[in-house]
């Protein structure tokens, strides 16, 4: 064992706050971080265990976050949105998440899978209808994919959206819909051919509330609980055909396009909790008399796995503005950042010991929402499938050239 001399300049400067110099950013982006991270620490973290313990939807942050521009990142100022690039995005999901993973969900469910659809494969008379309305904070939407007894399975959409007319009758329900019951519109995929299966399923823009829409009771979860969870039940609801999004029988295609990308800002956000565990952990071993041989090899192994995974989902960020192929390195983000907000958050527990247990610590909150990262938008296993699937490809590549 050994003594430590503490002083005032340790705690919240510590350099895990991540050094823009050292990730290779550029000043706009350093200053974009900045920004964020001030927003997230003053608004966000102070409150963050209340709107957990009460499962309340930081309706009044997320408004201040649209007005930042953190509601719309990637959406084109033409439509209202900040007009930024993906690597800007994970730097606000890691950021946003640090303070409160529940609220970095809001805003990737929001941005990715939500918007995602419209913004890549809708019209210019789709985007300019929708998107202006869901970018400034007032309004949030879903991403209705999963259904009861699917789990993985995206292409099983029992969901059945019916042509007659000039419209869609559509019937079925999506589980574990998140943003659910605070949503104004979401993305949903249903299948309107039957037997060409998953190459059957398209993608549609429902508004909030619809005639034949309803939602299921909010679910109790473990973490992310000031988000809203819940089933999303269709029943003869009408939507026009102009709310189909890209062709029919493309919504597999636009799924799986949107999850890939989606993947990163997961990742992003398994950095932030992971960092903000790493946070409070060395602030409580640096206010001890005494520290032990122990306690620093816990704190360097979480300091290494906490800048690899940051580094990791910023080199996928970088590679997808970059237009190059992010299917393997984006499952690789995901894959890793998520199991390290669960790895670094649980040896922030072993080093608090009973103090990391408490309600309203922070890290015992790290821990639950950490959770659900190894799991929604691709489980840890799916992101081996998806990761191993592209190395093989990879060597039968190599062995032909």
């Amino acid at each position: 064992m050994f003594v430590r001399q503490m002083t005032n300049a340790v705690g919240r400067s510590y350099s895990s706050f991540s050094n823009p110099m050292e990730m290779g950013l550029s000043s706009q982006h350093a200053a974009f971080q900045s920004m964020v991270r001030e927003f997230a620490q003053e608004e966000l973290r102070p409150i963050a265990d209340e709107l957990d313990a009460e499962k309340k939807f930081p309706k009044q942050q997320v408004k201040k976050m649209g007005e930042l521009g953190l509601m719309g990142v990637e959406i084109s100022k033409d439509y209202g949105g900040a007009g930024l690039d993906g690597l800007s995005y994970a730097i606000a999901m890691e950021e946003i998440s640090r303070a409160c993973a529940g609220t970095g969900t809001v805003m990737t469910a929001h941005n990715s899978i939500f918007m995602g659809p419209i913004n890549k494969f809708g019209s210019h008379e789709q985007k300019l209808k929708i998107l202006p309305n869901f970018v400034t904070g007032d309004s949030v939407g879903c991403f209705m994919l999963s259904e009861p007894g699917n789990g993985s399975d995206a292409g099983a959409a029992s969901t059945l959206a019916v042509f007659k007319d000039d419209h869609y009758n559509i019937s079925g329900t999506k589980a574990w819909i998140t943003n659910s019951w605070e949503s104004s519109g979401g993305s949903l995929f249903a299948t309107t051919d039957r037997k060409a299966k998953h190459k059957g399923i398209s993608c549609f823009y429902i508004p909030f509330p619809s005639d034949g829409l309803s939602l299921g009771a909010k679910e109790s979860k473990m973490g992310i609980r000031c988000t809203s969870t819940a089933n999303v039940i269709f029943d003869d609801c009408q939507i026009p055909q102009e709310n189909l999004i890209g062709e029919s029988g493309q919504g597999f295609k636009i799924a799986m396009q949107i999850l890939d990308a989606g993947r990163i800002p997961i990742g992003a956000q398994g950095v932030g909790i992971a960092a903000d565990a790493l946070q409070r952990a060395l602030d409580y071993v640096m206010k001890k008399d005494v520290v032990t041989q122990m306690e620093e090899e816990m704190l360097a192994d979480m300091e290494v796995m906490v800048t690899s995974a940051r580094l990791l989902t910023l080199r996928a960020a970088k590679m997808k503005d970059e237009g190059k192929p992010i299917g393997k390195i984006a499952a690789m983000a995901k894959l890793y950042g998520s199991e390290v907000a669960t790895k670094v958050s649980h040896k922030a527990i072993q080093i608090m010991g009973a103090d990391g247990l408490k309600k309203g610590g922070g890290v015992e909150r790290n821990y639950r929402d950490a959770r659900i990262t190894e799991i929604y938008e691709g489980t840890s296993e799916i992101q081996k499938v998806v990761i191993a699937g592209h190395m093989k490809k990879e060597y039968k590549n190599a062995i032909k050239n």
